[in-house]
């Protein structure tokens, strides 16, 4: 993908020396980790760092959300007097990451931050507008969750085996996202580094526009009638789970995402109005005639929905991209 990039590249941006071929680079050693908003993401992440055998505090501005993950086995919650972590993951809604970062860098809480955030290029111009130090800030999104939330739907194996995308900035130094990648590894997902702008662009066609379809989905079943509703089968399940996200979190994310969102959706909306405009004039030539049409269109939208879900079973049964060259220990 052209939007990847390689930790030498990295190394590259900041002038940092770098190891010769085959030479092994020497892992940044992560033994504290402080995790900002104990969601269902930052409670997993927690979780899948202890069972690493990680040492985790948990801050959050809802302290029932805190005591909550403190109950589970994720970590212990922050106090005053704690040393600074190693590495800092705020995992907290897309248009607060940038002013949580400033305040985390500003009260000294760690030496390395990173962020789960759904949407990456707006939270980084974002955080370079507040002043945050982007030389050891990792941007970071893992590629997983659930369509429930709060910690109490957190899991330490959510992220087993996942991609965990991270998009350095120029000014990101090449430690800071060694240490990223530890933490990554300690959740045993699999690191990739992609660009901003090319994570956006991905995440809208592979995440965050399915959501909005879905969500449109289940919308037509809010008035459906009691009968509709309970000879519903799997397919209508299945094609709607993701509709029970927040719909407050799912809206900062889209929001975040805005204009490559749209351009799917756009896409999507065409593929839909062709089909249904073919339909309507089917159907008004009488039931005889329908029958018999032609629908072109609608065979059309069909195959390549039989070709795209093949190349998407393809993919994930592939056997996964090679870790960019960075050997850094990885144990989630």
């Amino acid at each position: 993908m052209s939007g990847d990039v390689t930790m030498r590249q990295v190394g590259r941006q900041r002038h940092l020396p770098l190891p010769q071929d085959g030479e092994a680079m020497s892992p940044e050693v992560v033994h504290r980790v402080a995790v900002i908003g104990t969601g269902m993401i930052g409670t997993s992440v927690a979780l899948a760092l202890r069972a690493a055998g990680t040492g985790v505090t948990l801050s959050d501005r809802d302290p029932d959300a805190v005591a909550a993950a403190v109950r589970m086995g994720a970590g212990t919650a922050r106090r005053p007097g704690d040393p600074p972590a190693d590495v800092v993951v705020i995992a907290t809604p897309p248009s607060t990451v940038a002013e949580v970062l400033k305040q985390a860098q500003a009260r000294g809480l760690g030496s390395v931050y990173t962020d789960v955030a759904s949407t990456k290029a707006g939270v980084v111009a974002d955080a370079a507008r507040a002043g945050c130090d982007l030389a050891r800030y990792v941007p970071g999104h893992p590629l997983a969750g659930r369509e429930l939330a709060g910690p109490a739907a957190a899991n330490a194996g959510l992220f087993a085996g996942r991609p965990w995308l991270l998009c350095p900035h120029p000014a990101t130094e090449l430690g800071a996202v060694r240490s990223a990648m530890q933490v990554i590894r300690a959740c045993r997902a699999v690191p990739r580094l992609l660009t901003a702008d090319t994570h956006d662009r991905v995440v809208a066609a592979v995440s965050h526009a399915p959501h909005v379809v879905s969500a449109a989905l289940a919308a037509r079943f809010t008035t459906a009638d009691d009968t509709t509703l309970e000879l519903a089968g799997r397919g209508l399940h299945d094609t709607t789970r993701i509709a029970h996200g927040p719909p407050g979190l799912w809206t900062d994310i889209v929001r975040g995402n805005a204009g490559a969102v749209a351009t799917v959706l756009e896409a999507v909306v065409d593929d839909l109005a062709s089909v249904a405009a073919d339909l309507r004039s089917a159907a008004a030539t009488g039931l005889r005639d329908a029958a018999t049409a032609d629908l072109a269109t609608l065979t059309d939208l069909l195959s390549r929905g039989n070709r795209g879900r093949a190349r998407i079973k393809a993919a994930k049964a592939a056997p996964r991209p090679a870790d960019h060259p960075a050997p850094v220990s990885y144990t989630q």
